[in-house]
């Protein structure tokens, strides 16, 4: 089996409702999506899909993406998209680096692998679990008021699990905390996620003035250095985020204790091989995970729920569905989608789900 054609489309993704990080620092509305529709010589067609999270969030873009995918092509055709260790191993020699515009090739060749076999994805990497996986809410508001209605709109979909977005002024991230912990309901899972929004100083004093309610931050500061720094000045259980991209990233978390969570976002990480070993890195040092995409459509979507269910049920926290803050739909109602606050794995082979190719427009290149 080879690689004949590589077909790549550009999708806006919009945001059924503005989206603020850091406090309102940063504001999104709209996703660059790049889709990639890979093709071989024995009529399996696998597709995968990348989209960053705007251009501001972390060193990564649409344009980027496609741009990477230009420069990879010719090191890609020809190969055989079911032997995804050479597949990889070109895509890095040909790109060092980049690793969020090799992602979608990744995820098109599992797909392509996992239909070959007669295989869903996750049990092609060895053992999928079925047991239905939580989804993590994004609640990217900035005051009490909006946090409120924010939560009750995601518990109204039946979510179980918030991911509230804090960060920028001391104050009001404590007492955000402390009203999302006045409401917060029995059994409810409740991540506060800094996204890099704090310094050192500011880290210290909002964990401090939290400490009675063991909470948990995701990322409270910008780099792996400022982790280290304050951690052993506070108590408070560190999932790592943004500065978890490179294997080596896991292996130094894990090796110094710098976090007891890995938040694993498939784009950044660059796909399911790359995140594969991450997984096993916090399995070997009991590290809990959270998979997300780092957004997208229900593609981005199926991929990460894949992963999570390679990861034992009591050490994955929650999953993400980016699908569900969108206000277009590639994919038609099919493939993993929220059943009271849920997803479950589909039973097909490969990814589980591609999209209408008929709504995604012409391509915007084609490699053969």
């Amino acid at each position: 089996m080879k690689i004949t054609r590589i077909s790549v489309f550009q999708v806006n993704l919009p945001l059924e409702h503005p989206y603020w990080l850091s406090g309102g620092r940063l504001k999104f509305e709209m996703l660059d999506a790049t889709l990639v529709k890979v093709e071989t010589d024995t009529g399996f067609v696998g597709w995968g899909e990348g989209t960053p999270w705007g251009h501001t969030y972390v060193p990564a873009h649409g344009p980027g993406i496609r741009a990477g995918i230009e420069t990879m092509a010719p090191f890609i055709l020809g190969l055989d998209p079911r032997k995804i260790l050479d597949v990889e191993r070109a895509m890095d020699l040909a790109l060092p680096g980049h690793l969020y515009a090799k992602s979608p090739i990744d995820m098109a060749c599992w797909d392509i692998a996992g239909q070959a076999a007669g295989l869903a994805i996750a049990d092609l990497m060895g053992g999928g679990s079925r047991t239905p996986r939580a989804i993590a809410s994004s609640v990217g508001a900035k005051t009490v008021e909006e946090t409120r209605a924010v939560i009750d709109r995601y518990r109204q979909r039946g979510y179980v699990a918030h991911s509230v977005k804090i960060g920028g002024d001391v104050a009001r991230d404590i007492a955000r905390i402390r009203d999302v912990e006045d409401i917060r309901r029995d059994g409810e899972i409740v991540l506060y996620d800094v996204n890099r929004g704090w310094t050192r100083q500011q880290a210290l004093r909002v964990m401090s003035a939290t400490e009675d309610l063991n909470v948990m931050f995701e990322q409270p500061c910008e780099t792996l250095d400022d982790i280290a720094a304050i951690a052993g000045k506070h108590a408070a259980p560190v999932s790592v985020d943004e500065a978890l991209v490179t294997l080596q990233d896991a292996t130094r978390i894990a090796r110094d204790g710098l976090a007891e969570v890995f938040g694993i976002k498939l784009n950044r990480v660059g796909g399911l091989t790359k995140a594969a070993r991450m997984r096993d890195v916090a399995l070997a040092h009991g590290i809990d995970m959270f998979v997300m995409a780092t957004g997208g459509s229900v593609l981005a979507d199926a991929e990460a729920l894949h992963l999570a269910a390679t990861i034992p049920d009591t050490n994955c926290h929650a999953v993400w569905a980016c699908q569900d803050m969108l206000t277009v739909d590639i994919a038609g109602g099919r493939g993993p989608r929220n059943v009271d606050g849920h997803l479950h794995l589909p039973e097909k082979p490969g990814l589980g789900v591609h999209p209408d190719e008929d709504a995604l427009g012409d391509p915007v290149a084609v490699y053969a």
